[in-house]
């Protein structure tokens, strides 16, 4: 257990835990600071670099991230970071004299890090209580001296210096060149972030080493504007796309062709220019056979992989996709680059981006209205309060994503995107900027702020349909268990993959069914319990358990969960997790008991809830698909039916207790009803943000349909009318060079942060919409 110093480190600490004893910190050769529960910043500098005799400090157990910035420890030889939180090693460039170094069990060190800094710390002979010598000689002079040349072959087939020489123009061909070089390979792919960046270290001392010779010959850099360094957003889009290409920064892979957003003044219809593109298989029919095998199951031990920008893990077995047009799969290649053009931002408040709800009526006057026929609907006023901002977010799009296509292909605009999840916030940071993606044989991890994919994770011939985050505890050696966020991912095989993407590894699988997995959902109380909707007709509850320091797991089945349907949307009301699931199927919603401490593994449904629409039941739709289901509070759920052309808001508690334990049947308290797209296009999902108040769901033409659900609203909702969306955010129209503006795709799945920072949308033409909130 650590011991969490009350205080910071004094120079009584210090004098007392240093070797050999002494009252003078200058005096001090060997100094102890292990497991004190340390954090980074818990060190002070200017304490600690009076230690100019220092020469073995040992910070081992602790929990620092990195070395404080400006420690001065001239003598310094040996350092034991051993068992710490650090995830990156540059700082420890400025102990230049250190010989011996242990970073063992850093959980978010990868080998990129041992190659980063065995080359910043030039006297290292001991790695890990290892000789390095032969490795090292290779990492500073050998491979520094192949990419160099590489560097140099660049700017000659490509470069030249500006004429005149300004610092803005200087800055410009730095950034081109820079990316260029980016495409360098060298090495095992597994190595491909340090090779990226000692490329773009290599790149700027040579065009330093040209610009100053140009100085020596009489040519001056004229500093007529001053270098960019807090651009904006949108200005370094720009650019970027110019160079076509973006400059990694470090710990970060990225494989993508980003399409970035347009900003048209006026979007009220759909292009007619539009690129012609591959038609994209549209939703327009509903599967109602359960897919047929596509292949033998093949045996796969499981393996420690290292996720790359193509990196192909070990194979794994079948089963089939939930539309009936599927992309095919292809074999994995070099990621193709999208050369676009693009305005740069969005008119923050432009009246043609917004529709008013009168706009909404008028647009929509042949609509059938569904409140005309649900006289006899339970309704009644939301009793929960909704604590949420009083006025509405306003959204821009700042990223438009193609980054799981097939063989890394531009032109592919028909792989389908189905899910989207953001991670787990670190410890109480409140909101999130990474965010999970998958569809295809890919799953991404993104950066919702710079638009970069930081890990892209492939499995040939598989077809990824739902992901889940978690937090989990990891074990670390003498110490208290870590909390790491794991990411499992299911589809077309019937396989779970677990991977942690903090440190590039898929550390493991399990099969779940022997179908499709079309669903999964990690308990936000027990964090280790998973469940995976299949298309068996049934729910899975999974335990993974916690994870040793070698990633070993173990998998236990809980419970079984009959649906009779194919299972679309799983929800775990946010005030009882433990005892209840909610099932949004093909054929209806269900309501599932999940304690544990029945006695009865294999369940069928508690009850089902219906909803008014099935009243308008025909020959053509029962209206019973509910292809979108979320909590908006601890009472409060939205849902939708497919066809059904609104959204319900029904009040979880009130429709629970109208229940009386014998019928299966429920009626549904509705509180309020959301007028969305009249479409006849299926599983387009919808998506909650309790925290802001807010129920968004997209069309079939890729606009977001925004609902802010406030108390003033709750409270002014009437019995029979149908309330209009606060905002249509429309299609952002991306355009590709020389191909046109690409038309509105359906939207299948979205995702917000808890904060509401950012906004994901996934499409059916392999497009992932990034959108921001605008300050006020």
């Amino acid at each position: 257990m650590y011991i969490r110093v009350m205080e910071k480190i004094t120079e009584k600490i210090l004098l007392e835990k240093s070797s050999p004893k002494t009252n003078k910190l200058e005096q001090i050769k060997i100094l102890n600071l292990s497991r004190m529960g340390l954090k980074s910043e818990d060190l002070p500098v200017p304490l600690l670099s009076k230690l100019c005799s220092l020469e073995q400090l040992d910070l081992s157990g602790n929990m620092l991230q990195e070395i404080p910035k400006g420690l001065h420890l001239p003598s310094l030889k040996i350092l034991n970071c051993s068992n710490n939180d650090l995830e990156d090693v540059v700082s420890l460039e400025a102990l230049r004299n250190i010989e011996e170094l242990r970073l063992e069990d850093n959980l978010y060190l990868t080998v990129n890090d041992e190659h980063k800094v065995i080359f910043l710390l030039p006297k290292l002979r001991m790695f890990n209580g290892k000789d390095i010598s032969s490795t090292a000689h290779h990492i500073r002079h050998g491979s520094t001296e192949i990419l160099g040349k590489r560097v140099i072959g660049v700017w000659e087939r490509s470069f030249s210096l500006p004429d005149p020489i300004t610092a803005q123009s200087l800055a410009a061909v730095e950034k081109r060149f820079i990316a260029a070089c980016a495409q360098i390979k060298y090495g095992p792919n597994s190595l491909s972030e340090y090779t990226k960046w000692r490329v773009e270290m290599i790149a700027k001392e040579y065009l330093k080493s040209l610009t100053c010779s140009e100085e020596e010959e009489g040519g001056k850099v004229t500093d007529t504007t001053p270098t960019k360094e807090n651009e904006t957003r949108a200005e370094r889009k720009t650019r970027d796309l110019g160079g076509n290409s973006i400059t990694s920064p470090q710990k970060r892979t990225r494989n993508n062709s980003e399409v970035a957003a347009e900003a048209s003044p006026r979007k009220s219809s759909r292009l007619a220019s539009a690129a012609p593109v591959e038609a994209s298989p549209r939703k327009s029919t509903r599967v109602t056979s359960t897919p047929q095998k596509a292949g033998p199951i093949m045996s796969s031990p499981r393996k420690h992989t290292r996720m790359t920008n193509a990196g192909t893990p070990e194979g794994s077995p079948r089963k089939s996709s939930r539309l009936e047009n599927a992309g095919k799969t292809e074999s994995p290649r070099k990621a193709a680059k999208s050369v676009i053009s693009t305005p740069t931002s969005r008119p923050a408040k432009d009246e043609n981006l917004r529709k008013t709800a009168k706009d909404q009526t008028t647009s929509q006057q042949s609509k059938p209205k569904t409140a005309k026929t649900e006289n006899n609907t339970p309704r009644k006023t939301a009793s929960a309060k909704l604590k949420v901002p009083q006025e509405p977010v306003s959204l821009q799009p700042v990223h438009v994503l193609q980054c799981h296509s097939r063989q890394d292909s531009p032109e592919d605009f028909s792989t389908q995107l189905w899910a989207c999840a953001f991670e787990p916030p670190r410890e109480c940071s409140g909101g999130s900027r990474t965010v999970a993606t998958c569809g295809g044989e890919t799953l991404c991890v993104i950066d919702c702020e710079s638009g970069h994919v930081l890990k892209k994770y492939k499995v040939p011939g598989e077809e990824f349909f739902s992901i889940a985050w978690s937090t989990v505890l990891m074990s670390r050696t003498g110490g208290s268990g870590r909390p790491c966020n794991i990411l499992a991912a299911g589809g077309k095989r019937g396989l779970v993959k677990l991977i942690h993407p903090r440190v590039n590894l898929a550390f493991g699988e399990f099969r779940a069914s022997r179908r499709a997995i079309s669903i999964m959902r990690f308990s936000p109380r027990s964090a280790s319990f998973l469940f995976t909707g299949t298309y068996e007709n049934k729910i899975f509850l999974w335990d993974i358990g916690g994870l040793d320091r070698d990633y070993n797991f173990k998998i236990s089945k809980l419970l079984v969960l009959e649906t009779g349907s194919t299972p679309l949307h799983l929800s775990l009301p946010p005030s009882s997790p433990d005892t209840h699931l909610l099932s949004g199927c093909d054929d209806g919603l269900y309501i599932f008991n999940t304690e544990l401490s029945k006695n009865t593994q294999k369940r069928n449904e508690e009850m089902e809830i219906v909803f008014p629409v099935y009243k308008k039941k025909d020959k053509k739709n029962t209206y019973r698909t509910i292809d979108g289901l979320s909590f908006l509070s601890d009472d409060i759920v939205a849902s939708k039916s497919h066809m059904q052309g609104s959204i319900y808001l029904w009040s979880w508690r009130a429709t629970r207790a109208s229940w009386n334990g014998r019928k299966k049947e429920v009626a549904a308290v509705v509180l309020a009803e959301l007028q969305w797209s009249s479409t006849d296009i299926p599983y387009l999902s919808l998506s909650t943000c309790p925290g802001y108040g807010y129920v968004v769901c997209g069309d079939e033409q890729g606009r977001l349909w925004m609902y802010h659900i406030t108390d003033t609203m709750m409270e002014n909702f009437k019995s029979g009318k149908t309330i209009s969306a606060t905002e249509v955010l429309e299609w952002p129209s991306p355009v590709r060079a020389g191909m046109g503006a690409l038309e509105g795709p359906s939207i299948n799945s979205i995702a917000m942060d808890p904060e509401l920072h950012y906004l994901v949308a996934l499409t059916d033409k392999n497009m992932a919409v990034v959108w921001k909130r605008e300050s006020r």
